[in-house]
């Protein structure tokens, strides 16, 4: 039997994904387009840190036929405590089962909905170096006490290419990646150049304007986690996902 539900926390690597499951599962199908993405030099991927830690082995990967705040907590309960094992550019990328692709705003909802549930299922007091306050210029989502940088990709966008994605997919990445990556200004001002610039080929239409480093004057990262086709920002729906 494959096992292909993340209720158990299950998470691959590459070679893993490859020998469990068969080229014609949908596990497979989803990875390999993700795959392709990251390792295309015509098209070069505008975040270069993840093409980085997928190279590199450093990412791991879950399956769903449905994302759950369950399914999401107990792959993040089998990851972050060994995050830092698996390298300096690591991340955790969850796919869904691919379905009927909904409308933007149905994913939107969805996503900020599984936050909430996830944060609620966590044992873990909510770390006190971080507001709780979602629009809090310091807010950012954690989870069993590690602040976490959260990306949405869905079937639904069309013009955002870097948030396309076949099937609903979340990537969680731990914040202490980008403070190594980000450390100082002259650091972060090169690597969001370098992004902006491959973000400004790959899309078909300009960076998003909420887009910036954590903490910096009017940028807030609960508009960075979920970026529709238009550049309006998208505010969370919720004051605080941690009650």
């Amino acid at each position: 039997m494959l096992m292909t539900s993340l209720g158990r926390g299950d998470i691959f690597t590459i070679d893993e994904i490859h020998s469990r499951f068969g080229k014609d599962t949908w596990q497979r199908k989803v990875f390999s387009e993700l795959d392709s993405a990251l390792l295309s030099e015509a098209r070069p991927f505008p975040c270069i840190y993840g093409v980085a830690g997928h190279k590199a082995g450093q990412i791991r990967y879950g399956f769903a036929e449905t994302l759950t705040a369950e399914a999401i907590a107990a792959a993040l309960d089998t990851y972050l405590p060994h995050a830092r094992e698996f390298g300096p550019n690591t991340s955790l990328a969850l796919f869904e089962a691919p379905s009927d692709i909904s409308a933007m705003q149905d994913y939107f909802e969805r996503f900020w909905s599984l936050l909430k549930g996830v944060a609620d299922i966590d044992r873990k007091p909510w770390p006190s170096e971080i507001p709780q306050e979602t629009d809090a210029p310091l807010w950012e989502f954690c989870y069993a006490g590690e602040p976490v940088f959260v990306v949405c990709t869905t079937p639904a966008h069309v013009l955002r290419q870097s948030r396309r994605s076949s099937t609903f997919m979340l990537t969680f990445q731990p914040r202490w990646v980008f403070d190594r990556i980000l450390g100082s200004e002259r650091a972060a001002s090169k690597s969001f150049s370098v992004v902006r610039g491959r973000l400004s080929a790959y899309d078909f239409v300009a960076p998003s304007p909420v887009l910036g480093k954590y903490g910096a004057d009017g940028i807030r990262e609960a508009e960075q986690y979920f970026l529709g086709d238009a550049n309006a920002p998208l505010s969370c729906p919720f004051h605080k996902l941690k009650d």
